[in-house]
């Protein structure tokens, strides 16, 4: 099984790592083994809610849910990982390979949908996940959160790698029908070795421009995000991957340049310079022009654009691009007047 990282990166919350000398290990062919082929472990928790609230201001939605935490897609560039280390796993491996799974996750949505508080509003899937990363093929929470939010009426989005959003079309043609939901594809490369690489247990690009082509089909709202955007490697691909998102029938596309928070930068770094030696000084330059010669930035209005000549190069690029394809349009407007309040589990209305 392909991994995005071959780290097991310490914790940043522990006092003690233990870590394998592998330099008298290289002889251990059964251990290198183990790592590479580290397998993928299902873990069951109980959580009392399921939607965040996000605050930051440069995160275009309020709230969002994620029926898992981790995620096999095993993107090494992916700026959730160092949330895993809060549930004391590391960023690395383990969040590859350590799948939290929340079984109550669709009791949890009609739970929060029921209160007497909410005020309807688009809730995003995912914030920190996939929503329908290979572990939805099992567990189906993503699913059940779609049905539940059918029955309600409540506005979605939804923004994945994977073109098992497919597999869900019956819903998403009855949520678009009341304009309830947007759909995102996430494209990063045309490139099907890079993709394997980068992202090794994604959808190809090609079934994921497949999946924007039957989604539009259906009339589902579609829009394709490049995320990220990583200077030096795919950039220059932004106007063959935006050709190819009209083509397929997107309304409209957008992109954030590459984030390395805390300890994705080990992870990030480590792929980069593994798989490929002789570009990943270059790449590392490029991304250090954006962030004021650092590797990452966190300052609020500029982490997803990142500031500097490069960036601004990208971000011209980009819109030139986006103007051409006809793909700066907006996504429908969302209609939250459908709104309607799951019945309670004793069947009795609620007043109020």
């Amino acid at each position: 099984m392909r991994h995005g990282s071959n780290l097991d990166p310490p914790n940043r919350f522990e006092k003690l790592h233990c870590e394998a000398d592998l330099e008298h290990l290289e002889w251990d062919q059964e251990h290198l083994r183990t790592l590479e082929n580290r397998r993928v472990e299902y873990l069951f928790d109980a959580s009392k809610s399921i939607v965040s609230e996000n605050k930051s201001p440069d995160i275009p939605f309020r709230y969002s849910i994620n029926p898992y935490r981790g995620c096999v897609h095993s993107c090494a560039y992916c700026y959730a990982r160092p949330g895993h280390e809060y549930l004391g796993f590391n960023a690395g491996l383990d969040f590859e390979t350590k799948i939290v799974v929340k079984r109550q996750a669709a009791e949890l949505f009609a739970e929060f949908l029921g209160r007497t508080s909410w005020q309807p509003e688009p809730i995003t899937f995912s914030g920190v996940t996939d929503c329908y990363q290979p572990a939805e093929r099992e567990f189906r929470l993503t699913r059940q959160c779609l049905e539940v939010a059918l029955e309600c009426r409540q506005p979605i989005s939804i923004i994945t790698k994977n073109a098992l959003v497919l597999r869900d079309l019956d819903l998403l043609k009855k949520l678009a029908a009341d304009r309830l939901v947007h759909v995102y594809l996430s494209i990063t490369t045309l490139d099907a070795q890079l993709a394997r690489e980068m992202e090794p247990r994604t959808s190809i690009p090609s079934a994921r421009l497949r999946a924007v082509e039957s989604l539009a089909d259906a009339n589902v709202p579609v829009g394709v995000m490049m995320a990220p955007v990583i200077p030096g490697l795919n950039d220059s691909e932004i106007p063959t991957i935006l050709e190819a998102a009209k083509q397929a029938g997107a309304i409209t596309a957008n992109y954030v340049l590459l984030r390395l928070p805390l300890t994705v930068e080990p992870v990030f770094v480590e792929w980069l310079q593994r798989t490929r030696p002789n570009h990943s000084e270059k790449v590392l330059g490029r991304v250090q022009e954006t962030r004021g010669g650092q590797l990452n930035s966190a300052a609020w209005g500029e982490r997803m654009r990142g500031t500097g000549i490069m960036a601004d190069q990208i971000r011209s690029l980009f819109q030139v691009f986006r103007q051409k394809h006809g793909l700066d349009a907006k996504m429908p407007a969302y209609n939250c007047d459908l709104f309607e309040p799951p019945r309670p589990k004793s069947g009795q209305l609620r007043l109020f």
